[in-house]
């Protein structure tokens, strides 16, 4: 009986992690306070529920063998789509973003431009080499290409909105992005979240990744130049109103959690991330 009820246990977590839990989360908006270990709880949560799937099928043929036909051909149906959906959505999502990434800094390169004189100087304070490339179109915009020749872009409408210490902190925030590899978190998200069959994915769930990294971008941003110089750099670029832009000026409006909450949810990501692994190990022993 302890075979099944193992099965049936690692084939709930899987269908609960990957298809439930991407629902309740972004109605956890108190996590939106602690970005960087509520962005540790999602990788917990979806690296689990990818695990759980993935281990299913070997769960079933160790424990239960054909004493149960059709609990075993569910978790294999679980596992085999699991593992064939990944691979194709990593392979896939890697291969075109950097395909579009080249493509962007190739035009970079091309119809870019430098930082000349004050605007030079207040960028090499903030961002590491190769610095910041300037284009003459375009609304108010600052973001970053990642990669081996990674840069921060500006649009000149930027610039003609931003003073210098609202530029400081656009930089620093895209620079935040940047030292943490958020990139790689997002692509990860975007892998797992493709890997779910279409119907069943959770666009919020998407949208409340990105606006963590964001927030935690906007956290590093802050202890390098200031809160102030961070909200109005905010409202400057938003220009017309932004429900994105508006809740992370409330974010950072309120202070940090605490201590404890952050060690609370560090250690419920740890426990859920710790779950594949207590499922392995009972399957073997």
């Amino acid at each position: 009986m302890a075979g099944p009820l193992l099965t049936a246990s690692v084939v709930l977590a899987a269908l609960v992690l990957t298809l439930l839990a991407p629902r309740l989360l972004p109605r956890w908006e108190a996590l939106r306070r602690l970005p960087g270990p509520a962005l540790l709880l999602w990788q917990s949560v979806g690296v689990s529920g990818v695990a759980c799937a993935l281990l299913a099928a070997p769960v079933a043929v160790r424990t239960t063998g054909l004493a149960q036909p059709l609990l075993l051909g569910l978790a294999l149906a679980l596992s085999v789509l699991m593992l064939a959906r990944l691979l194709l959505s990593g392979h896939r999502v890697g291969t075109d973003l950097r395909r579009r990434r080249a493509k962007h800094r190739q035009l970079i390169d091309l119809v870019g431009g430098r930082l000349h004189g004050a605007t030079a100087q207040v960028a090499t304070q903030v961002a590491r080499p190769p610095g910041v490339s300037v284009i003459a179109e375009g609304n108010p915009t600052a973001y970053c290409l990642p990669g081996r020749q990674r840069r921060i872009v500006l649009t000149q409408a930027a610039l003609d909105r931003l003073d210098a210490p609202q530029l400081r902190a656009v930089l620093a925030h895209e620079q935040g992005h940047l030292d943490a590899r958020h990139d790689l978190l997002l692509e990860l998200f975007t892998v797992m979240h493709e890997a779910v069959p279409p119907p069943l994915r959770v666009q919020a769930a998407m949208g409340e990744v990105h606006l963590l990294t964001e927030a935690l971008a906007d956290r590093i941003a802050e202890q390098r130049t200031g809160h102030t110089e961070l909200a109005r750099a905010l409202v400057a670029m938003a220009g017309t109103g932004s429900t994105e832009v508006t809740t992370r000026i409330r974010l950072l409006a309120r202070p940090p959690a605490a201590l404890a909450a952050r060690a609370a949810v560090t250690v419920l990501a740890l426990l859920v991330l710790a779950l594949p692994c207590a499922v392995a190990v009972l399957a073997w022993l």
